[in-house]
């Protein structure tokens, strides 16, 4: 299964392989970029399943990286104060994309992943969002063990905004409750407003991206030259994959064995 289809699918187990492979510490110390608390996200794999702990703010903060191209903004809760005469005492000075605002990560990274995310609003979990008549817009649903958290996390160019749903004291929200089913609808909701008027984006493809059927590529890492093309599964597991591939979805014994040895090694 390849990311992109892990991504809309939302298959945590190609997560955890990747998180696996690239490292928990370099992971951790990564995302500090898109505005997260290292010491909030525990260097083990569980990361990739979303255990560590983030705000509404801090979500909105890290997908505007994605939405804006690449820049890293600070999300303010104030714009302006006055005096009671309406004398401006204290102004906002907030970092601008592509003025003042630093990269958080290079162009081209920003742009396959809007790709990805694009993927999940279109044909994912997030296809709901297609209501909206839009072809613009990414994001990704999230959903925490028992159904205590229910989270859309998307955006358009120019606005990104987060639907969570939950208790102050947690607590599930039903069996079966869903970020697809409960936050996106509400995030459809305030988007179909507040984009009304508002042109479809099309981001421009920065340098250093190639495009091979259909799917996109870093120039250094294509296929046959740099592309890792598979990560964190034995051979007998991709045999096991192949011969069941009549049943998609189902996993094999041979994938949970690899899957709770990963773990344990952490």
């Amino acid at each position: 299964m390849s990311m992109r289809t892990a991504l809309q699918k939302s298959k945590n187990l190609v997560s955890i392989r990747i998180l696996n492979h690239i490292g928990t510490k370099y992971a951790q110390q990564y995302i500090t970029r898109f505005g997260f608390d290292a010491d909030r996200h525990p260097a083990y794999l569980p990361m990739a399943l979303g255990a560590g702990l983030v705000t509404p703010l801090q979500m909105a903060g890290a997908f505007s990286v994605f939405a804006n191209g690449g820049y890293r903004i600070n999300p303010y809760l104030i714009a302006e104060v006055t005096d009671p005469r309406g004398v401006v005492v204290a102004h906002a000075q907030p970092l601008v994309a592509e003025q003042s605002a630093p990269h958080a990560i290079e162009p081209r990274n920003a742009y396959v992943m809007n790709s990805l995310l694009q993927s999940v609003a279109q044909r994912g979990t997030g296809a709901k969002s297609n209501a909206l008549k839009r072809t613009d817009l990414g994001g990704k649903t999230g959903t925490t063990n028992d159904s205590r958290d229910a989270w859309f996390a998307g955006y358009q160019h120019t606005l990104t905004a987060i639907a969570w749903i939950g208790y102050d004291n947690p607590r599930s929200l039903g069996d079966k409750e869903t970020g697809g089913g409960l936050a996106l609808p509400v995030w459809i909701e305030y988007m179909g407003r507040a984009l009304k008027g508002v042109p479809d984006y099309k981001m421009p493809k920065p340098d250093g991206v190639t495009e091979i059927g259909s799917e996109l590529y870093f120039d250094e890492f294509t296929p046959g030259h740099g592309f890792v093309s598979t990560v964190g599964i034995s051979q007998a597991a991709l045999d096991e994959a192949s011969a069941a591939s009549a049943a998609p979805g189902q996993v094999g014994e041979q994938e949970k064995q690899d899957i709770m040895n990963l773990f344990r090694g952490h």
